[in-house]
């Protein structure tokens, strides 16, 4: 048994989904409180406080999966962690900088006089945005399959720019479910211009993604392929369209269907990322390094499966005890 798993990509491709089931989680939670630091931008002094308080008890933990997800490629695909790595360096320092950023300002802005909370507002709000960028890069860098051309960096960036608009959608999506009154309208407004917004930037990386790339141009050519290929945008722009026609008639009465936007929001995050992995497979690093290629020896998949294993339902754990414990409407931030 143990030989034939060693002679299988059992393993690889188990890390794989262990891999891409913590980095789609962690743009899920992480994505809508980023999405919330940036939106603070918008909003008054006193509606910053509820807007950071409905992240409040989450935004740390959320990180985790970030955590999880970079400790898996590290010790389950290490030649491909070299290549990553290396290649973005630059942005992964900015991310980090970004993410230390503004937990430093989550905690100062509260303890510090009010002359300096503002200071500490800007920050929240800029390490947000520096996260958000850094990261939507770093997509885009890694969907060219590290290209060093200039049209590369101009896909990346524009990248960049939609994980900020569907972050921000998120966020505000996160905000009609846990506030109330004007701040809730005003992420209503928030999230239909975000969705207008993110809409764009998607429907033109998606057209741009195979452009130069022979190897999806290659698999668009082919059935079933080229039908999942058309079929996955669709169904996202069928769920935005719901999604936006629901922001139109909220808020209702007793705040019924306030969480159908950040359900929507979910799915279609879900849909982009089976898009992504329709695109990659069967590769770690697209065109470049193919996931059993990548993979550690099977003996130490093994060990690092037994240790996942008891980690990935204890973070899943927490994190629904969590969510179920803060559920409902924002209270006022305190820190004492």
């Amino acid at each position: 048994m143990i030989e034939q798993l060693y002679a299988s990509d059992i393993l690889p491709y188990t890390f794989a989904f262990l891999l891409g089931f913590s980095l789609l989680v962690y743009s899920i939670l992480d994505g809508y409180d980023l999405g919330v630091g940036i939106l603070t931008s918008r909003a008054k002094p006193d509606e910053k406080d509820k807007m950071i308080g409905s992240i409040g008890p989450f935004w740390d933990a959320n990180e985790t999966w970030l955590v999880l997800g970079a400790g898996l490629l590290l010790v389950a695909f290490p030649a491909a962690h070299g290549t990553i790595l290396t290649a973005l360096y630059l942005p992964v320092a900015l991310m980090l900088f970004g993410l230390i950023f503004r937990g430093v300002s989550f905690d100062f802005r509260a303890k510090s006089p009010p002359t300096q909370k503002r200071f500490w507002d800007r920050s929240f709000f800029a390490g947000s945005l520096i996260a958000a960028l850094a990261q939507g890069y770093m997509l885009g860098v890694y969907i060219t399959g590290f290209d060093p051309g200039w049209q590369a960096m101009v896909f990346s960036l524009l990248f960049s720019a939609l994980v900020v608009a569907s972050y921000s959608l998120i966020g505000a999506c996160w905000l009609i479910m846990k506030c109330e009154d004007l701040l809730q309208k005003k992420a209503i407004h928030w999230a239909k211009f975000s969705l207008l917004i993110a809409g764009s930037f998607g429907l033109v990386t998606t057209l741009w993604a195979p452009i130069g790339n022979e190897r999806l141009v290659q698999r668009l050519s082919q059935f079933p392929d080229i039908v999942l290929f058309i079929a996955l945008p669709l169904i996202a722009v069928g769920i935005a369209t719901v999604v936006f026609q629901v922001l139109k008639i909220l808020p209702m009465e007793k705040d019924r269907l306030c969480w159908l936007p950040f359900v929507g929001t979910v799915a279609i995050f879900l849909l982009a990322f089976l898009g992504l992995i329709f695109s990659f497979y069967p590769y770690i690093i697209p065109g470049q390094m193919k996931i059993s290629e990548a993979a550690s020896a099977p003996e130490s998949l093994l060990i690092i499966l037994i240790g996942t294993l008891f980690v990935l339902p204890v973070l899943i754990g927490y994190t629904i005890f969590a969510y179920r414990v803060f559920h409902g409407k924002v209270q006022d931030l305190r820190y004492d």
